[in-house]
C-alpha cells in the first residue's frame, strides 16, 4: 500500500483523544512510508492528522475545491494540493489518488466520503479496500446499525464481511492490506 485516502473531521470534536488518534495516525503513516492522501484541511482532525504527518517526513496530498481554498481553509504546506472545481472532483481525486480508504472520527461528511467509496467498491468500480479505525469504540455504534441491516436483507453479510474494522492502526492496516490481496466479491440485490 502505497497511499491512503483518510477520511476525518475538519473539526476537533469533544474528546482530546480524538486529536490524539489523528496525529499517532499522520506519524505513523509517514514512518511506515505510507502517504496520505486527505480533504486538504487546515483545522480540526484534518490539520493535526496532515502536521503529523508532515513533521514526521511523510507524503501528504491534500485536495479540495478552489471555493473552500478561497475561504482558506486548506493546508499550503504539504507535498502536493490539488485544487479541484467541486466535492464530486476532489472524492474522484482522492480515489484515483489512494490505494485503501480509511474513516476516523468525523461527522456527516465523513460519513458521506466513506460510505460513498465502499459502495464503489461493491459495485465493482475500484478494488480499493475500506476500514474504519474504530479507536475507543467511536465507530461500534455505526457497526452495530450496520449489522443491522445485514439482519433486516439490505445489506449482503459478504458486503459487511468486506469492510475492515480494527481498533488499532497497525491492526487495520493489517486488514487492509489482506484485503489488497483478494478481489472484492460485488454484492448484488442486498
Amino acid at each position: 500500500m502505497r497511499r491512503l485516502a483518510v477520511f476525518l473531521a475538519s473539526s476537533d470534536g469533544h474528546d482530546p483523544a480524538h486529536a490524539e488518534l489523528a496525529a499517532h495516525v499522520g506519524g505513523d503513516l509517514a514512518r511506515r512510508g505510507i502517504g496520505l492522501v486527505y480533504g486538504g484541511g487546515s483545522t480540526g482532525l484534518m490539520g493535526i492528522l496532515a502536521d503529523s504527518a508532515m513533521k514526521a517526513g511523510g507524503e501528504v496530498i491534500g485536495v479540495m475545491p478552489r471555493s473552500m481554498i478561497e475561504r482558506e481553509w486548506a493546508r499550503e504546506e504539504v507535498t502536493e494540493l490539488v485544487i479541484c472545481d467541486s466535492m464530486h472532483e476532489r472524492k474522484a481525486v482522492m480515489a484515483d489518488r489512494a490505494d485503501a480508504f480509511v474513516a476516523l472520527p468525523g461527522g456527516l461528511g465523513t460519513l458521506e466520503e466513506i460510505f460513498e467509496v465502499w459502495s464503489w467498491r461493491q459495485l465493482g468500480l475500484h478494488a480499493k479496500p475500506v476500514g474504519f479505525l474504530d479507536a475507543g469504540g467511536f465507530w461500534t455504534p455505526l457497526i452495530g446499525a450496520l449489522h443491522g441491516l445485514t439482519d433486516a436483507g439490505f445489506l449482503a453479510a459478504s458486503t459487511l464481511e468486506d469492510l475492515a474494522v480494527a481498533p488499532d492502526l497497525p491492526g487495520l492496516l493489517e486488514a487492509l492490506e489482506e484485503r489488497l490481496r483478494r478481489a472484492p466479491r460485488p454484492a448484488h440485490g442486498a
